[in-house]
């Protein structure tokens, strides 16, 4: 799925805008007093374990469910982050993130699915689930789930820029009186790239928190309101712990406030069994 003779200059190019990126999060978070680990120190074999950790969390580790379109949703959840592609008219609370990858992929040098080449929008071909189920064995299908497979590697990128990207924003975006208590809880979260994997994972799970739609009774379920829900000032083991609390609060508020035709009841056991693996972050320092 690549253009021969650029792949080795689009993975420097990534690396070099990973890093770019990093460095300004960083000076925005050093600006507000807090020293956060640069993302940038994430080693190759790292990248490879974050995104086979993600794919596991994601879909179970099952190839088939790079691809899926859930039940009582209004659009299907693709790759190994599941990310979030609307039908054309249909757009829900939730932050679309499938075009944004699309348009990390083709800049890093990955050639797209013929059909998505062709396409006039970025739209999701696919007004329905009914549609899309009906539709798992076309070309278009077949050509995404390839797509899907072989740039696994990409996708963790993609995800790990995210959450560089969200650093100082989500600085910015605390409160005067919660700034300082935002960026110390990322600073205790940051002593390693496998204890990174938290923020990272949680950021494509549950996103920034920092999209006014995405919240219930004015309440958000993102990474901002977990920091901002976390006690405590040691580094480490206890970090992770505390982040751990932090989020099953939160979670559980989101379930608590959200409408009850949702009955997101049914995926609490899982949010919280998914954010329990972060305790074993603590042994693989």
């Amino acid at each position: 799925m690549r253009d021969k003779g650029i792949s080795l200059m689009a993975c420097f190019v990534l690396i070099l805008a990973c890093v770019s990126v990093t460095f300004l999060a960083i000076a925005q978070a050093v600006n507000a007093g807090v020293h956060v680990q640069p993302l940038s120190d994430i080693n190759p074999d790292d990248v490879s374990w974050i995104g086979k950790t993600i794919f596991q969390n994601e879909c179970g580790g099952k190839q088939e469910n790079l691809i899926a379109w859930n039940r009582g949703e209004d659009f299907p959840s693709l790759g190994i982050g599941h990310f979030i592609w609307y039908p054309k008219g249909k757009e829900g609370p939730f932050e679309e993130s499938f075009p944004a990858y699309l348009d990390y992929a083709r800049k890093s040098g990955v050639r797209l699915p013929n059909f998505i080449r062709s396409m006039k929008d970025v739209d999701c071909p696919w007004p329905s689930r009914r549609e899309f189920m009906n539709s798992r064995n076309t070309p278009s299908m077949k050509q995404l789930h390839a797509f899907l497979m072989s740039t696994t590697r990409e996708q963790t990128l993609f995800i790990v820029a995210r959450l560089q990207k969200a650093i100082p924003r989500l600085l910015e975006a605390a409160t005067d009186e919660k700034k300082q208590h935002v960026g110390r809880q990322l600073e205790r979260i940051s002593g390693s790239s496998r204890q990174l994997f938290a923020l990272i994972d949680y950021v494509n799970f549950k996103g920034e928190g920092l999209k006014p739609s995405e919240r219930y009774n004015n309440q958000g379920w993102g990474l901002l309101q977990v920091l901002e829900e976390m006690e405590g000032v040691e580094p480490g083991p206890l970090a992770i712990h505390d982040f751990i609390q932090a989020a099953e609060v939160v979670l559980t508020r989101r379930v608590a406030n959200a409408p009850f035709w949702r009955s997101e009841h049914r995926w609490l056991s899982g949010w919280i069994n998914r954010i329990g693996y972060y305790r074993r972050l603590t042994s693989l320092t």
